[in-house]
């Protein structure tokens, strides 16, 4: 692997994942798809988060509220991805929820509106990861709290390079279709780096219960909603791979509230 090669692909993702700027040359001869490029989402994913993780860290080593401290850093959070993840997963909710056979459902994914099922996604996202932060921080410092976030961040971005992976495109036209297909070596660079960032991140404040639990939870709610889209519309679309990040961060952050 060229050091360089994979710099490129670091800027690309957090291009990519978030509203973040990244300089114009890492750019230079880039055709825009990602089939490498996946490779880099759990570093990418770690710089994208990394300021929520120092807010978090600062939070709390003011004493404020767990659950004031949650709902701030979860703002940033989605202030710094412009909400990517979370409109993905409201679409998804629409269009599994709603669709009546798989053209009802590509066909509610690609309308810009919010249904009922959207909403009630959200909410439940936010709330879910909100409450599980606030039950996390008592039984951690302030620094392995903004550790265990990063631990997050890369877990998440992993998952959604395994969702892309797993299933083909849902449509041929699609913006997940025209970013290409993830290469195999990508796919087991994604993965690997992913957890061995989220161990490191994990080991020095949180038992191997927690980490064991929250490998397992993400591993089961990924491949649960993997299956469900695979079921309903028959591959990936941008909105799925988007919404296993979602699944995949509510998962590892109620695992971790759980077990510690």
């Amino acid at each position: 692997m060229d050091i360089r090669d994979y710099i490129d692909d670091v800027a690309r993702s957090v291009a990519f994942l978030s509203r973040i700027r990244v300089p114009q040359r890492h750019f230079a001869g880039h055709d825009g798809r990602l089939s490498t490029t996946v490779r880099a989402f759990p570093v990418a994913g770690v710089l994208i988060v990394l300021p929520a993780a120092v807010l978090l860290g600062l939070l709390r080593m003011l004493d404020a509220a767990p659950l004031f401290c949650a709902f701030l850093v979860l703002a940033a959070q989605t202030l710094l991805t412009g909400a990517l993840h979370e409109d993905g997963l409201s679409d998804a909710a629409d269009g599994l929820g709603g669709g009546r056979d798989r053209e009802g459902a590509l066909s509610i994914m690609k309308d810009s509106r919010v249904g009922s099922y959207g909403v009630v996604a959200l909410v439940l996202s936010f709330g879910l990861r909100g409450a599980a932060l606030a039950a996390m921080m008592p039984a951690l410092s302030p620094l392995t709290a903004a550790l265990a976030l990063m631990a997050v961040a890369a877990t998440s971005r992993a998952a959604m390079v395994w969702h892309w992976n797993a299933l083909p495109p849902a449509r041929r036209d699609g913006v997940a279709a025209a970013a290409g297909e993830p290469e195999t070596a990508s796919v087991q660079v994604a993965l690997a780096s992913g957890a061995v960032l989220a161990l490191l991140f994990l080991l020095p404040g949180a038992p191997l219960l927690a980490i064991a639990s929250m490998a397992l939870a993400v591993c089961a709610a990924v491949f649960a909603f993997t299956d469900v889209v695979r079921d309903k519309i028959g591959g990936h679309t941008g909105d799925t791979i988007g919404a296993s990040q979602q699944m995949a961060e509510i998962a590892a952050l109620g695992a971790l509230a759980l077990a510690l």
